[in-house]
């Protein structure tokens, strides 16, 4: 007799622009696989929640979450995201208002961006025609420049005399569990390798106390590689010699640009995933592409559902289905590879025909 699926809880929140496209993208190739998975003695099904939050919601309430938001979220298995922001209401307070308001009281303290390239997907680095490229930026999620320690001086100065100060955070111990984070994760890849960023030549404390640590911590692992790098340094790195990197740890800015960064170089920010993790899961996890809301394409069934995808394929991992995980990656690469690609990766496919392949290419 085949055991009764397991069944998952997930919230829901597509938020923005092409968020709510990329979600119902990953929601329908999500349900293909746990419904072809019925049969199987590893069966498992999705119980969704879907919350209306976001900037439209702002605009009509206020707010960009309810006020018991995330105590009707913190039961959840896992969130799966879309974008957060729109031109009508400010950036800042879109994304910490809903993102990261979620990130930072949920201690999702490790985010992890892997940097893939795809088979039929070019590449602007004439390298990677040539060399296998892979690596995964990890990024401390809950401190570091996005504390959001500081103000601004609004006393009679006079115009253009206004001062604002902004604070970067680092303590030792959100140093240190990011980096242990990255060591265990560059234990399981093929190249045992963790390459640090600062800048702190110029920052001369708080990067200079993430330097000390991850000495320290290199001293636990050595089984693996290692190096120190700037950021401004790791930057070209990036552009010159991507085949050097494995596993690529920073702090929340300087990972979150060079991040993005590389996933341009992998042939456009709508293949970027990523997962938002508490690792020691006393709350959910959130997975989402970083691509952002994209209004100048929003609602025009033009948007690239891979990142989207792709942060699903995260989720499953996390929740202990890593064969469902390595399907849907398998079914990426076959999309791709057949052609099927949307307008950003110089393809003419629309959200839906994407979608229609990926699926298509589970069952292939």
């Amino acid at each position: 007799m085949t055991a009764a699926p397991r069944t998952f809880r997930i919230a829901a929140i597509p938020a923005d622009g092409v968020g709510k496209e990329v979600v119902a993208a990953g929601r329908a190739v999500l349900d293909a696989l746990a419904e072809d998975s019925r049969n199987t003695d590893d069966a498992f099904a999705f119980a969704w929640e879907e919350f209306p939050w976001g900037c439209g919601y702002y605009e009509r309430t206020g707010k960009m979450i309810d006020d018991d938001g995330l105590d009707r979220l913190k039961d959840f298995d896992a969130i799966y995201f879309g974008a957060v922001g729109w031109p009508t209401v400010p950036d800042h307070i879109s994304l910490w208002g809903l993102r990261l308001k979620i990130c930072q009281n949920f201690d999702q303290w490790a985010n992890i961006r892997p940097v893939q390239f795809l088979p039929g997907v070019t590449s602007p680095l004439r390298k990677a025609d040539t060399t296998e490229l892979d690596w995964v930026v990890v990024r401390e999620n809950s401190e570091g420049e996005y504390a959001g320690l500081g103000g601004r001086n609004l006393s009679g100065r006079g115009p253009g005399g206004e001062v604002a100060v902004q604070s970067a955070l680092f303590t030792e111990v959100g140093c240190e569990r990011i980096l242990r984070f990255a060591f265990d994760l560059a234990r399981t890849r093929t190249r045992r390798k963790v390459s640090s960023v600062t800048k702190s030549n110029a920052q001369q404390y708080g990067m200079v106390l993430w330097d000390d640590v991850f000495r320290r911590v290199a001293a636990d692992y050595p089984d693996v590689e290692t190096e120190s790098v700037l950021v401004d340094a790791m930057s070209a790195k990036f552009v010159l010699h991507p085949e050097d990197l494995s596993v690529v740890v920073a702090s929340n800015l300087n990972a979150d640009i060079l991040s993005d960064l590389g996933s341009a170089l992998a042939g456009s920010l709508g293949l970027a995933a990523s997962a938002n993790l508490n690792p020691e899961r006393r709350f959910p996890s959130m997975f989402e592409p970083v691509h952002g809301s994209a209004p100048d394409i929003a609602g025009q069934g033009l948007a690239n559902p891979i990142g989207a995808v792709g942060s699903a394929a995260l989720m499953l991992e996390h929740l202990g289905l890593p064969d469902a995980a390595a399907r849907l990656h398998k079914a990426i690469e076959a999309t791709t590879a057949a052609g099927v690609l949307p307008r950003d990766l110089g393809g003419t496919a629309t959200t839906e025909e994407v979608t229609k392949a990926l699926i298509d290419a589970l069952n292939a």
